[in-house]
């Protein structure tokens, strides 16, 4: 089901951007501690069956995957796999196992992710940073599975099935600060993690100058890949309808999140893809070729906060020049200082080297309709938000600065002024 009113959704993210291609010795060793409980594993497995045509791991509910672990339901699916619900025989409990697709580009994202998670667990292990908390992998039938904690919705599902209406202000102040802290704890993990990896594959070795400016780049954040802790939610009159008596919406119990999908986490001394982030939450500095760094992330950030409140896509477009047409509509215009500096692909996106060619570059009078038709972004806000208004067009200004070095950081921003009267 796609927004009303609104042109359809991009997918996960564009072909062209690709996951990193890594795998580390450990993974190999691991896989062979594996081998040892796989004659089990079949014993109390299903039959063997074949892929689907996608590479999907097909089930069917009530089916072990390996004696451990009961599938009692789908939880989701996603580019990358399936995310089932199963029962864990061993602790009692349930957990959400995500199957990666049996596609090598899948794989090996997932490698990269496990490496992450194991990380985050050894030095977030109560889980205070809001990161998804990794129990265990295994490989099954050459699909990678990944265990861990069984969470509530992604903050995209919960607006879908409450028909995109938007979080309250309280809320966007309480996850934006979450994410916040999430994304700002990564440089932590910087010498447990690369150190070794470093010194494992020699010909990287003169990468390494000062370890204590490496930080990881999520390069994928947007509202389906934040998960409420908690399903749970209560229903109350919708008062800005026009009917509140006849509409309900739903409010969560808690606004507790965790951040997931490692799968494209790239730390900055490794190679850098060309394209990174799902299309409506990528920086400028993606599209205009000027490389880039951990504050593609706080754009995303950005762009997640105004979708929170509003209940739409800040961006909701499929090519670059409307992007870049769009982010001018709302932030004002790209200063001459970028534009000068932007590879020879994306110059073509500008007129004399001075200025955005829109409209005489647009696709369709459609498009111009629809960059026409947004509102700057202090309009945005007060119409969404009725207090704090103020103090959060501030904060979306310092995250949505066209220079990366202009952008506040992740640190900067969690001593933003919109986050003081956070309860």
């Amino acid at each position: 089901m796609e927004r009303r009113g609104k042109r359809p959704r991009s997918a996960y993210r564009d072909e062209e951007a690709q996951p990193s291609s890594y795998v580390s010795r450990h993974h190999k060793e691991q896989r062979a501690n594996y081998n040892g409980f796989h004659s089990d594993t079949l014993a109390a497995s299903p039959p063997w069956r074949e892929d689907d045509k996608d590479g999907h791991y097909v089930f069917e509910l009530g089916e072990n995957i390996t004696p451990r672990y009961k599938v009692i339901s789908k939880m989701g699916e996603g580019t990358f796999g399936r995310v089932l619900e199963c029962w864990d025989r061993k602790y009692q409990e349930f957990v959400a196992v995500k199957v990666i697709r049996n596609v090598p580009k899948y794989r090996e994202a997932a490698l990269i992710e496990i490496d992450v998670l194991r990380a985050l667990r050894k030095h977030d292990k109560n889980g205070k940073r809001g990161c998804l908390q990794m129990k265990e992998w295994f490989d099954y039938r050459n699909h990678v599975c990944i265990v861990s904690e069984k969470l509530g919705p992604s903050l995209y599902d919960f607006l879908k099935k409450n028909s995109y209406r938007p979080f309250s202000i309280e809320h966007v102040r309480d996850i934006g600060w979450q994410l916040l802290n999430s994304v700002a704890c990564m440089p932590r993990l910087m010498f447990s993690f690369i150190a070794p990896v470093l010194l494992m594959h020699c010909c990287l070795l003169p990468v390494l100058i000062d370890l204590h400016e490496l930080s990881l780049i999520h390069t994928d954040l947007k509202p389906e890949n934040i998960l409420l802790v908690s399903s749970a939610y209560v229903k109350t009159l919708d008062y800005k309808s026009a009917r509140p008596d006849k509409h309900l919406t739903r409010t969560p119990t808690s606004a507790e999140i965790r951040l997931i999908d490692f799968g494209s986490a790239t730390f900055e001394n490794q190679h850098h893809s060309s394209i990174v982030s799902t299309r409506q939450y990528r920086a400028p500095e993606i599209i205009l070729g000027l490389g880039w760094s951990y504050a593609c992330d706080l754009w995303s950030v950005g762009c997640i906060l105004v979708e929170l409140f509003s209940g739409d896509p800040l961006f909701q477009t499929h090519e670059n020049l409307e992007h870049l047409a769009m982010m001018e509509r709302i932030l004002g215009p790209i200063s001459r200082r970028i534009i000068d500096n932007v590879d020879r692909k994306a110059q073509k996106y500008f007129k004399n080297g001075r200025e955005l060619n829109w409209p005489d570059a647009a696709s369709s009078l459609e498009s111009i309709r629809t960059v026409k038709r947004l509102p700057r972004l202090k309009e945005l806000v007060q119409l969404h938000v009725e207090h704090s208004a103020s103090s959060l067009t501030d904060l979306l200004e310092g995250l949505l600065r066209y220079g990366a070095s202009d952008r506040l950081t992740a640190k900067e921003a969690l001593r933003h002024p919109f986050f003081k009267e956070r309860r």
